[in-house]
């Protein structure tokens, strides 16, 4: 099976800074094979035939060793990741109008009723739920007046992964 660890909160700032080197070889040396990484925001694509409750176990135990950090990871098949970019509109993009991001939720958030919570002013975006994942799209403008950087405060934020829509599409197309 064909699997996508996503990594939260590595690489961010000067926090939890893990070179994709080492990374790659960490999953290697844990036996999971055709090991790759994508940018440095902690994609790591792999293949095992372990299921994903195992897999997320091993890994943030293995991170936990090698790190000293509680790194939380989610763990997602190629294929459950092109189902969440299919929702993606083709017309939502990353460039100088807008901004596109895919946050992808661990099981105590992965629920429709998670939008509501957040402190967002949803008449600023689009945000939409698909199992597994929030979809937003906003005008850069509106950016500020979204409040889009408040989540990062909600008790939610911390059961979330967010990558931009080209690092999602990127993953889906594996």
């Amino acid at each position: 099976m064909k699997y996508v660890a996503l990594l939260r909160g590595i690489n961010v700032g000067k926090n939890n800074r893990i070179e994709m080197k080492s990374l790659k070889s960490l999953f290697e040396t844990h036996g999971y094979g055709n090991v790759s990484t994508y940018i440095n925001s902690g994609n790591v694509i792999f293949e095992s035939n372990k299921p994903p409750e195992l897999l997320v176990t091993e890994i943030e135990s293995a991170l936990r060793e090698k790190t000293g950090a509680n790194i939380s990871v989610l763990v997602k098949t190629v294929d459950q990741l092109a189902q969440i970019a299919a929702q993606i509109p083709d017309n939502w993009k990353n460039d100088t109008e807008q901004r596109t991001d895919i946050a992808y939720l661990f099981d105590k958030a992965d629920t429709e009723e998670s939008i509501n919570e957040l402190p967002i002013r949803r008449e600023f975006l689009d945000v939409r739920y698909t199992a597994g994942a929030l979809i937003w799209n906003v005008k850069r403008e509106n950016y500020n007046k979204s409040q889009l950087n408040k989540i990062i405060g909600h008790r939610l934020y911390q059961y979330m992964t967010i990558r931009n829509v080209n690092t999602a599409r990127h993953l889906a197309g594996l």
